[in-house]
């Protein structure tokens, strides 16, 4: 194992050299509007003995998503003083073995004819506030997948979702079988690591946050765990971006505008048409619907546009018997059991 480290070790040398510009100039000049960090914007200001700085587009965060990255980014800084990325390799060795995320999501849908399901472990959200008040991260993974979900998507941000990398090794620990995303904002390979120690056989990476040389870093360094990888976009613009970097392999589709936090279903049906489609198909990329999903035609909806997976958390995690609520959100039950 610590010989397989190595590469990894010697692309992250390569990785601060290749990166000479501030990451927010790097992500501006690719269309990349959330921002690492907003800049400190204007001069503070003084009146007597007091000094203050005004509060600005320029120097606070323009939405719940850049609010979201502006603290990651303080708070992956501070896990890396405690961690440094030699003790974090170490751990890597003591995880247990990666499973097949992809694999476990085509199996499912050649067996059932529909979209793999990858369930979400999931408390709260900054725009639906708390789904679930009982809320043990064990049963209700075990519950899912006694409902026929393929995978399992649980959330590790605190601070806005309540979740932890704790819930995600507990999951792990009880012996369930489903493949586990880690559902993190991602913006430094650290997390990376550190979630594979925690028990992840996969992670998600954010097109509207990551750069495309991070990008295709971090899926290298997956790649190179044996990791999943899930590239998340939102419009035509981040599709086009992802689909130009080699070595990815498994796409999610947000139906969620990032700004307004609306929702539509159609953003999938809209970036798998024409040229984008034809490009995914020859590929074999496996395409996940996420976002809007409630009902059997919801699923039918996407399914007709070309996603074989679909990650689902609020229509599921809200009921109270969530092996029926999988039935429901699918028109049958889709469980071996």
């Amino acid at each position: 194992m610590a010989s397989e480290l190595e590469p990894i070790k010697d692309e992250l040398k390569i990785k601060v050299g290749e990166v000479g510009l501030f990451h927010n100039e790097v992500a501006a000049a690719q269309g990349i509007k959330i921002r690492r960090r907003p800049p400190t914007g204007s001069p503070k200001h003084y009146v007597g003995p007091f000094e203050f700085r005004l509060e600005n587009e320029g120097n606070t965060p323009r939405s719940i998503l850049e609010e979201i990255i502006c603290h990651k980014d303080i708070e992956v800084a501070r896990w890396r003083e405690k961690k440094p990325l030699h003790s974090l390799l170490k751990d890597l060795q003591k995880a247990p073995p990666v499973r097949d995320f992809v694999g476990a999501l085509r199996a499912v849908n050649e067996r059932t004819g529909l979209p793999g399901l990858i369930a979400e472990v999931k408390k709260a959200s900054p725009s639906r506030g708390v789904l679930r008040e009982d809320f043990n991260p064990v049963e209700i993974a075990q519950a899912y997948e006694s409902g026929g979900a393929a995978c399992l998507s649980v959330l590790a941000d605190e601070k806005y979702f309540q979740g932890s990398y704790e819930n995600m090794e507990a999951v792990r620990n009880a012996g369930v079988q489903c493949p586990l995303l880690c559902k993190e904002f991602i913006i430094d390979a650290w997390q990376i690591y550190y979630a594979r120690s925690k028990g992840a056989d996969a992670i998600l990476l954010i097109a509207a946050v990551l750069p495309d040389l991070d990008i295709s870093y971090m899926v290298k360094i997956c790649k190179k765990l044996k990791m999943a990888t899930l590239v998340e976009v939102h419009d035509e613009k981040e599709m086009d971006r992802v689909l130009r970097i080699e070595g990815v392999e498994f796409i999610g589709i947000n139906n969620r505008n990032l700004e307004t936090f609306e929702v539509d279903t159609s953003n999938t049906k809209k970036l798998l048409e024409g040229k984008r489609g034809e490009i995914i198909r020859e590929r074999d990329i496996i395409v996940v619907g996420e976002s809007g999903l409630f009902t059997p035609d919801d699923i039918a909806f996407v399914q007709e546009a070309g996603v074989k997976a679909v990650l689902v958390g609020e229509s599921i995690v809200k009921q109270s018997d969530l092996k029926k609520g999988i039935a429901q959100l699918f028109g049958r039950d889709i469980s071996l059991f």
